[in-house]
């Protein structure tokens, strides 16, 4: 029998994580991590260095969201680990699966006193699923397995291990054993509540699909397809349920970017009966329920959270693409059913779109500048956006063909994840087309991390739609009636800004330049940053007193 040697925590660290497939790291490692940048120096996992803890979360983020398995991030104690608070909560909010693993000071014996020293598993609990301190190298395997399963597992999210230098430099047992990945499969549905929602879904007489951001994965896509085809039911998304089904679909109606009041709105009130796929209530509201009003059946992973403006009236909980897939195959047409309020919808949404898409004025409208990023996006590129006013824009407006082409955060919001969850999608995607699309302010959060994107050499396109301002808060303060203050700023000069990290500069001068503009960054390859002035006095006229003319709420 061949003894093994006993092996390093670090290393023994390094090779779990190995096995559990993974091919990236992205932080900022400090002195209380070296023993395992050493492990990681020697395997077969690429450190991506990034210029600041909270970037290399959001890119962790992002690529447990498009790949399903878990994105890791590091940070050293104290300072390091706070940074990653905030990609903490995206991660957990949004259902990404992502593990971050933080640094400590030795925990048995330190002559530094309380330096630096928070309890980071403490501040972690509220914002993931599962966080510990390692406190002996024998249970490294373990505690790791268990933060992978967790954070992969149905609701994904957010799980953090704590490091200590100490027990990183520890030799484990040589007998302690690695665990091997679980390929369990999620339960499904009992074939009872899926009869029950055949039986609501004949019932009704408008009935409508929505679909939200936990179906976007592709068995779900497929089935989805499968679904609306079979029923002919229309179906309208959430915004971070864009591009599940091609929004050139005749049987979509838009999406509901705004919680109330917008086209797509009359036919939800038109509808009896909303079989709602893959939402939760960590999104804001598309729609709110009223006790007495339409009936909702809630499609999904895990039981609906009861909130004041949610409570489904019946559930179908497990596997969703299972579940899709035998309501497809099992509640057929049905001849009573009549969509003819959703079409008309639909026309007026598809008329509404279409409203100064090709208006020359400068600065660009947002209209001018989504029609101009779709006509130059293919349908497989991916667009990534920060938070801003823009977001709803092109929530609305922009048509997704694919899932996963549209990277959008409608759960924490946060501003500065843009340009990150672009540079973690080119990363993983490099033959295909990638823009980030941000406001100046989001992007002022993480722009230093277009020297990580250079450096990388990732192909990427940054739109900076600017106007000088937080101009999301300025609309919503014009909306209650206050007077415009404190949310204005200056800005750097963006094009030498970028020039100045190696990436290329673009201003736009005319509403005519943009589209080509674009075309050729995409074409040319390597960081290219666009900077173009927005005016966004359009949301006011379209939000606040377009809609309210228009739409069904205000004509009764």
């Amino acid at each position: 029998m061949t003894e093994h040697a006993p092996i390093k925590g670090s290393d023994l660290f390094v090779r779990a994580l190995e096995k559990e497939g993974v091919e990236y790291i992205f932080g900022v490692p400090g002195e209380e991590n070296l023993d395992l940048l050493e492990s990681i120096r020697t395997s077969s996992i690429q450190l991506i260095l990034t210029r600041h803890e909270q970037a290399a979360g959001f890119m962790a983020a992002t690529y447990g969201r498009l790949t399903g398995k878990v994105g890791v991030c590091l940070s050293t104690l104290g300072p390091g680990a706070t940074n990653l608070v905030t990609a903490a909560a995206y991660a957990q909010l949004g259902a990404m699966p992502m593990l971050m693993i933080s640094g400590q000071k030795p925990i048995k014996s330190s002559k530094q006193g309380l330096f630096q020293i928070l309890d980071i598993v403490d501040l972690m609990r509220p914002l993931t699923k599962y966080t510990r301190q390692i406190s002996n190298a024998n249970t490294i395997p373990a505690k790791l397995r268990e933060a992978v399963r967790l954070a992969t597992e149905e609701r994904p999210g957010a799980v953090h291990l704590e490091l200590p230098e100490d027990i990183a430099s520890e030799m484990a047992d040589a007998d302690t054993h690695i665990f091997t990945p679980s390929d369990a499969r999620r339960p499904t549905a009992s074939e009872k509540s899926l009869q029950q929602a055949c039986d609501l879904i004949r019932k009704a007489r408008h009935p409508l699909i929505m679909i939200g951001a936990g179906a976007n994965r592709k068995r779900i896509s497929k089935a989805l397809i499968h679904l609306v085809e079979s029923t002919g039911i229309p179906f309208f998304t959430t915004q971070m349920g864009k591009g599940v089904v091609d929004e050139r679909h005749p049987r979509y109606l838009g999406n509901a970017a705004l919680s109330d009041g917008d086209f797509v709105h009359c036919a939800i009130d038109h509808a009896d009966l909303v079989v709602n796929v893959g939402h939760d209530v960590v999104e804001k509201p598309p729609f709110f329920m009223h006790p007495g009003g339409k009936k909702v059946i809630h499609v999904n992973f895990s039981p609906a959270d009861v909130d004041p403006v949610y409570f489904p009236q019946h559930e179908v909980v497990g596997d969703i693409a299972n579940s899709v897939d035998w309501l497809a195959e099992n509640c057929g047409r049905c001849e009573h059913h009549d969509f003819d309020e959703f079409m008309r919808v639909k026309e007026s949404v598809e008329k509404h779109l279409q409203e100064k898409t090709g208006s020359d004025s400068f600065p660009l409208l947002p209209q001018r500048i989504v029609a101009d990023v779709r006509s130059v996006m293919p349908d497989d590129g991916i667009i990534a956006l920060d938070n801003g006013m823009y977001k709803i824009w092109f929530a609305r407006n922009y048509k997704a063909y694919d899932n996963n082409t549209v990277l959008l955060d409608n759960a924490l919001a946060s501003m500065g994840a843009g340009l990150p969850s672009a540079m973690a999608a080119a990363m993983l995607y490099p033959d295909q087309k990638i823009m980030a699309i941000c406001g100046d302010g989001g992007f002022m959060m993480n722009s230093q991390e277009l020297e990580t994107a250079v450096r990388l050499k990732l192909n990427l396109v940054i739109l900076i739609v600017n106007d000088s301002a937080y101009g999301m808060i300025k609309w919503k303060q014009g909306q209650d009636g206050f007077e415009n203050f404190g949310l204005d700023y200056g800005n750097p000069d963006f094009v030498r800004y970028a020039e100045s990290y190696g990436a290329t500069g673009h201003r736009v001068g005319s509403a005519a330049e943009l589209a080509p503009t674009l075309a050729r960054a995409l074409e040319t390859g390597g960081i290219h940053l666009v900077d173009v002035p927005v005016d966004y006095s359009e949301n006011t006229r379209v939000f606040d007193r377009e809609l309210k003319q228009l739409t069904c709420h205000n004509r009764h």
